[in-house]
């Protein structure tokens, strides 16, 4: 019986190791892509906390935030070194340095006077210690205005986010519930705009938005999104779709119309979508940098946060310390809007129903 039983379980358990093998190759490709991705972050971050005279040394020197060790002596400040000694290496500070000959005092025993080391100090080892400069975070806040190019940013994204699910609720909703004539035609018509460049539009929406006079203005950069987007409402219709009609057919009944039902029947279902929209849009226009460089580049008190990192770096090129510290500020608020909005983001991208 139990050499039957082996023998019934072993093509299961060489499928089983099949696609065991398969998720671990597939994770492993995706882990990889991952590193590779995120490999620039980690050097930004240690760039942000160095000191600008450790990022002035030689290019073999290690990236992490690290200062040379000093000890103070008599009221001085003395370099330390690992020095080989009959007793090993020790740390010792140096006080004299000679060519043939110098001396050092060792910080555990300062009392034990000067030491004698014969040999080219110049091939010591310095020692290092882990120093993060914080206040470059401090000095980016002050030399750029962050709070003023915060409320630019912010104030722009939320109203562009409000237009966008204003207007593409509104006419997902109507592909995806009115009997419309010719509806699937329009639906080809509007999907296909995604596929229009910006560049062929930009010149005469640039003459419309400036006889309207709203050059130098938030208006170019809000307005337009009350009028809808391509791909969000593809991705809301889609979502719409998949919620049962008989929702809306028992909403009727109760008497209720169009607009009630979208607004206490499919909204209060479609969070996940509602929630992608809104954060797709909110991350697209805190990293828009092409739109906001054309009208506002006249006005440097309207400019949002992508315009004014991008000067601080051309002023401030010789600071990367500095240059690295304001685009990590930059990017601090969309991350933690992404993942406290995690959940209801992934499952509006993958577009899943509501259970029966």
């Amino acid at each position: 019986m139990a050499t039957q039983s082996s023998v019934i379980n072993a093509p299961q358990f060489s499928r089983q190791l099949r696609r065991f093998g398969l998720t671990a190759l597939v994770t492993l490709f995706g882990l990889i892509l991952l590193i590779v991705y995120l490999l620039p972050f980690p050097n930004m971050v240690t760039v942000s906390l160095r000191d600008q005279a450790a990022l002035a040394q030689t290019p073999d020197s290690t990236m992490l935030p690290v200062m040379p060790a000093t000890y103070n002596y008599e009221g001085k400040d003395y370099p330390l070194y690992e020095v080989p000694t009959d007793e090993g290496v020790r740390q010792l500070a140096l006080v004299k340095p000679g060519r043939r000959s110098s001396q050092f005092v060792d910080p555990a025993k300062p009392e034990a006077g000067i030491i004698e080391w014969e040999g080219n100090w110049r091939q010591l080892k310095e020692v290092e210690v882990l120093s993060p400069r914080w206040e470059n975070f401090s000095e980016a806040w002050q030399k750029i205005d962050f709070p003023r190019l915060f409320r630019n940013t912010f104030a722009i994204a939320i109203g562009g986010v409000i237009g966008t699910l204003l207007s593409c609720i509104s006419v997902a909703y109507a592909f995806a519930r009115f009997p419309i004539p010719g509806k699937n035609i329009l639906f080809v018509i509007l999907i296909g705009t995604i596929i229009l460049p910006q560049q062929v539009t930009l010149i005469p929406t640039y003459l419309f938005f400036s006889y309207l006079g709203w050059v130098g203005t938030w208006a170019p950069l809000i307005v337009p999104h009350f009028f809808a987007n391509a791909y969000n409402v593809f991705l809301l219709r889609q979502y719409f779709l998949t919620l049962p009609k008989e929702l809306d057919e028992a909403a009727m009944i109760d008497g209720a119309g169009p607009f009630r039902i979208l607004t206490e029947v499919i909204i209060p279902q479609s969070w996940p979508a509602i929630v992608a929209v809104a954060i797709f849009h909110f991350v697209f226009a805190w990293n828009d940098f092409f739109m906001p460089l054309i009208y506002l580049l006249s006005k440097p008190e309207l400019q949002p946060v992508s315009i004014g990192v991008q000067v601080f770096n051309f002023q401030y090129g010789p600071r990367p310390e500095l240059v690295q510290a304001t685009s990590l500020m930059a990017m601090v608020l969309p991350l933690i809007i992404f993942f406290l909005a995690q959940r209801f983001f992934m499952r509006g991208v993958v577009i899943t129903g509501v259970e029966k």
